[in-house]
């Protein structure tokens, strides 16, 4: 079982709220959602990922933001982590 949050953000601050996450080290899997709720992009995040394995991901992502204004970030935690909320 997993703690799901979903997080909304604009594009100008989607990659930064990204980064943040994924420095978090205690998240499995991140959705990024359009504001129809079409997912456009879904990523499994291994523990220990290093940064240059994320570098498509990033490409992806700069893609993504050209597409809409507003977005749903859906976060998928391991139970029992801490959920750090920094904006």
């Amino acid at each position: 079982m997993t703690v799901t949050e979903e997080i909304k953000v604009s594009s100008g601050k989607l990659k930064s709220k990204l980064k943040q996450l994924v420095k978090e080290g205690n998240v499995r899997r991140i959705v990024i959602r359009n504001p129809n709720g079409r997912t456009l992009l879904d990523l499994p995040l291994a523990a220990g990922v290093a940064g240059a394995l994320l570098m498509p991901f990033w490409i992806a992502v700069g893609s993504v933001a050209a597409l809409a204004t507003d977005f749903t970030i859906v976060v998928e935690r391991e139970p029992g982590s801490a959920v750090t909320k920094v904006e």
